[in-house]
């Protein structure tokens, strides 16, 4: 999902991530690495 993001044009959101933060460390570090932007939201 996050891949599909940063390949996608505009800002995309994804949600319900619990899965993510579990299999991956420093999510924001890989993603600033990329040229990405990612944003925490509650």
């Amino acid at each position: 999902m996050v891949c599909a993001a940063l390949a996608a044009d505009g800002c995309s959101e994804i949600c319900g991530i619990s899965h993510i933060d579990r299999g991956y460390e420093r999510l924001e570090e890989a993603v600033s690495l990329l040229g990405g932007e990612i944003k925490r939201c509650s």
